[in-house]
């Protein structure tokens, strides 16, 4: 077994103890992640300097992330982005659920799996976490199981799995809103460069809700290109979902590469690969938070930038796009991986 898995208690939360998770490689790599929100607490790896930094926004304790309206870190379900109108059709039945941004539903609203303490279970060198969601939780058909399993490897790959079972037909979209800053809080992400691997994306409006146009990306696409240069004004970024490409060569696990984000002060460089058929590119426009990160100063916008890979949003009320619907009995099952490299190609 190539990574150690150590836990201590973190507090407690509706009277459920929540739990800080340690996940370390033979190289002194490490990841923490806690059943509060089945979040990422940290992922601390190398510079080219071979110095150990932190490449995602988060706090120290609890109750920042019990404070937290930024989803730092978290896991998010029964589904991920936004609903139009806060409601969808299934099966000739109208579900209504929370309307929690404008009148539309983003993440789930208060129900969102981002706020819930989840079971948990060690198996070598595999964290899981389990929640039950019963039918109409949060407006959502269906009494559904949820797995999320964490894995951080030899080659710092933190590898997520997404297993879900439900009893009636529902939707489902599950993802990570991880904030990376490769820096390791020195400087925004305005100067990192990004590169997305996709020629598509989603007209949306000012909800940052999809039209159900297709269009080509065009000036919002990314190779290579430095943040900064793609932002138009000072205050407004990009959230925007991107189709990936059909893959070309094969990636980690034989997923398809989406995105890669590198810092050149530091040499560090983000590559996600996913099942997903594309992502959500946010540069965190409404970042804030009333605790102080780990650079001990409040989040700011652009402190941190998210890839999150899913189903597309608003998907239920479109019908122009693959349907995110979960059939009863069967097996929801998609992978995120984060890998975590330097400028000269060779695991950390």
């Amino acid at each position: 077994m190539n990574t150690k898995i150590t836990c201590k208690n973190w507090g407690y939360h509706q009277d459920k103890k929540v739990y800080l998770f340690k996940l370390k490689n033979e190289s002194g790599a490490f990841v923490e992640l806690t059943n509060y929100g089945a979040g990422i607490v940290s992922i601390v790896v190398p510079d080219h300097r071979k110095k150990l930094g932190h490449v995602v926004l988060g706090f120290d304790n609890l109750q920042a992330y019990l404070e937290d309206e930024c989803y730092m870190g978290s896991s998010i379900g029964r589904f991920a982005n936004r609903i139009s109108n806060a409601s969808f059709r299934l099966k000739d039945k109208q579900y209504i659920l929370e309307d929690n941004e404008l009148l539309n539903s983003n993440h789930s609203g208060s129900s969102g799996y981002h706020s819930r303490v989840f079971d948990f279970a060690i198996n070598q060198d595999t964290l899981i976490f389990s929640l039950f969601s019963e039918d109409g939780d949060g407006g959502y058909p269906g009494s559904l199981k949820l797995n999320i399993i964490y894995q951080w490897t030899v080659n710092n790959q933190l590898k997520i799995r997404y297993e879900a079972l439900c009893d009636k037909e529902t939707i489902a979209n599950f993802t990570n809103h991880a904030y990376f800053n490769l820096s390791g809080e020195k400087e925004s992400i305005l100067n990192h460069r990004l590169t997305l691997c996709a020629g598509k994306v989603l007209e949306t409006n000012k909800e940052h809700l999809p039209t159900g146009k297709i269009l080509e990306a065009g000036e919002q696409s990314f190779i290579n290109d430095r943040i900064a240069d793609k932002i138009k004004g000072e205050t407004t970024g990009f959230n925007q979902y991107y189709i990936l490409n059909k893959m070309q060569k094969p990636g980690a696990d034989q997923l398809k590469l989406a995105a890669t984000l590198d810092h050149q002060q530091t040499g560090r460089i983000l590559n996600v690969y996913t099942s997903y058929p594309g992502l959500i590119f946010y540069t965190g426009d409404y970042l804030k938070s009333i605790y102080h990160g780990r650079a001990s100063a409040r989040y700011r916008p652009f402190d941190g930038l998210c890839l999150e890979c899913q189903f597309y949003p608003d998907a239920p009320n479109q019908t122009s796009f693959p349907p995110a619907i979960l059939m009863a009995g069967e097996r929801y099952d998609q992978q995120i991986i984060y890998e975590f490299t330097l400028v000269n190609n060779t695991p950390n």
